[in-house]
């Protein structure tokens, strides 16, 4: 088949192969993606991470022997640009909870793997997603008053990518779109993108309030 020049890329970290060769197929019937690697392990997917740069990764968190959520953070680092997707048959509350704080952008049960691909189309371009299932059962814990009240704004913060708190911090330091750009080697349009992403998950509607959001919620230091 075919594939769109603007082919989301995608790298699958899972390890059972069965698993790995059904999601193979499934994704790449779609034209508007493409599987660029698969891992089984810590090791293997930071090293296809850094290796193919993929646009999104599809990460299970029960990898055998490891847990995914332990090296999340690592593989945002490995592939700077990179949007991370959870597919899993856990479901515990919790662990969905940390992945988003980790900066996980999704979550999707394997049970309903049939909305795998819309999970990724809404999550490369910069939405969050949550199955209704999964939906449910974090609005039930917050609603319960012997839980811990959920931190909106610390779930905002947590859906940013690596790429993306760099830009804020480099706004934080007075930098203009050019500049940026030329700091992470990337084009202005690219800078622009990111913004329009930062504005949205942050609920920002300009530069000035991403500035004093940044440094409200320290995630600049307040120049001297």
């Amino acid at each position: 088949m075919a594939r769109a020049k603007d082919a989301i890329r995608i790298l699958i970290v899972e390890d059972h192969l069965v698993v790995r060769a059904g999601l193979r197929m499934l994704i790449e019937n779609s034209p508007r993606m493409e599987v660029v690697g698969m891992a089984g392990n810590r090791s293997e997917a930071l090293a296809m991470a850094t290796a193919k740069m993929p646009d999104l990764i599809l990460l299970d968190l029960d990898l055998g022997n490891e847990n995914g959520l332990e090296f999340l953070a690592d593989l945002q680092k490995a592939a700077r640009n990179a949007r991370v997707l959870v597919l899993t048959g856990m479901r515990d509350v919790e662990a969905h909870r940390q992945a988003a704080r980790l900066g996980a952008m999704g979550v999707v049960l394997k049970e309903h793997a049939a909305d795998l691909l819309k999970a990724i189309e809404k999550v490369h371009s910069g939405e969050v997603w949550l199955d209704r299932s999964t939906m449910a059962r974090m609005l039930h814990e917050m609603t319960q008053g012997n839980q811990k009240e959920v931190d909106l704004e610390t779930y905002k913060i947590a859906t940013l990518t690596y790429r993306e708190r760099e830009v804020i911090t480099l706004i934080g330091e007075g930098l203009k779109n050019k500049e940026i750009a030329g700091r992470l080697f990337i084009g202005e349009t690219t800078v622009t993108h990111h913004l329009s992403s930062i504005f949205s998950k942050l609920d920002v509607s300009d530069r000035l309030q991403l500035a004093i959001y940044a440094f409200n919620h320290k995630l600049v230091e307040m120049p001297r």
